[in-house]
C-alpha cells in the first residue's frame, strides 16, 4: 500500500469520528468570530488566532486581553491556569504518540479536549495507520474550529445572530461523547472514578476551580488501579 493510499485510509476511518465535533467546533467557532467581529476586529483576527492558538476558552478570554493594556506576564499565567488541563492529557497520549515522527509536533500542537476525547478512546480499524489516523482527526478538528471562526468573523457584522447559550453546545458535546465511551466500555469502573473524583473536587473547590484538581485526581486514581482495571477489562 503506497503513501498516498494510507493516508487516505485513515482520512477515511477518521472523518466520521469527528462529525459531532464537526457541529459543536462550527457552531461554537462562529459565535467566536461574531463576537471577535462586534468587539472591532477584523476576521483576520478570529482566523489566526483559531489556526496559530487554536485554544478555544483562551481565544475567547484574549479578546478582552486584546483590548486591554499590553500585559505579557498576565496572558502567560492566563493561558497556563486556562489550559492546565492540556498536562494531563500530554501524559496519557504518551503511549499512543510514541514513534510517530515527524507527524508528532502537530499532534501536540493540535490536542484539544475534543481531539483527545476521540484519540484516546477510538477504535481504530484494522489496517489502518494510526498515526495517520491521529493526524486525520487533529487536522479535521481545527480545520472545522478554523472555519467557524472565520465565517463568524466575516459574517458577523451583516447577520443579526444572538450567540447567548451556543457555549452549551460544548457541554453537549461532551455528554455525547461521554455517554458513547461509556457504551463501549465493557467495565464502567474507570468512569465512574471520574464522575467520582470530579463530583467530591467540585464540592471542595467549586465550580471556578475543580478542573485541574479533578484532573490530577483521576490521574493518581487511575493510576494507582491501573492493574486491577487491566486484570478486569480482560475477564469482561
Amino acid at each position: 500500500m503506497t503513501k498516498q493510499s494510507t493516508a487516505g485510509a485513515a482520512l477515511r476511518a477518521a472523518f466520521p469520528k469527528t462529525l459531532p465535533i464537526l457541529a459543536g467546533f462550527l457552531f461554537l467557532g462562529f459565535s467566536y468570530g461574531i463576537y471577535m467581529n462586534v468587539s472591532g476586529f477584523s476576521f483576520l483576527y478570529p482566523l489566526f488566532m483559531s489556526l496559530l492558538v487554536f485554544a478555544g476558552s483562551v481565544e475567547f478570554v484574549a479578546v478582552s486581553m486584546l483590548l486591554g493594556a499590553f500585559d505579557p506576564v498576565q496572558a502567560l499565567l492566563m493561558t497556563i491556569m486556562i489550559n492546565a488541563r492540556h498536562l494531563f492529557y500530554g501524559i496519557s497520549m504518551l503511549d499512543k504518540y510514541r514513534g510517530l515522527g515527524k507527524k508528532k509536533p502537530y499532534l501536540i500542537f493540535g490536542l484539544c479536549d475534543e481531539t483527545f476525547s476521540i484519540n484516546c478512546t477510538a477504535d481504530i480499524p484494522a489496517g489502518i495507520d494510526r498515526g495517520w489516523f491521529y493526524f486525520f482527526v487533529t487536522l479535521l478538528n481545527q480545520i472545522y474550529w478554523v472555519s467557524g471562526a472565520t465565517l463568524g468573523g466575516l459574517l458577523g457584522s451583516v447577520l443579526p445572530v444572538k450567540t447567548e447559550g451556543l457555549d452549551f453546545v460544548m457541554t453537549a458535546l461532551f455528554v455525547v461523547i461521554f455517554l458513547d465511551q461509556w457504551m463501549k466500555e465493557k467495565n464502567h469502573f474507570s468512569s465512574l472514578t471520574g464522575l467520582a473524583v470530579s463530583l467530591v473536587c467540585l464540592l471542595i473547590f467549586k465550580a471556578d476551580g475543580f478542573m485541574i484538581p479533578a484532573m490530577a485526581g483521576i490521574l493518581l486514581a487511575l493510576t494507582a488501579l491501573r492493574k486491577p482495571l487491566e486484570k478486569a477489562e480482560a475477564k469482561a
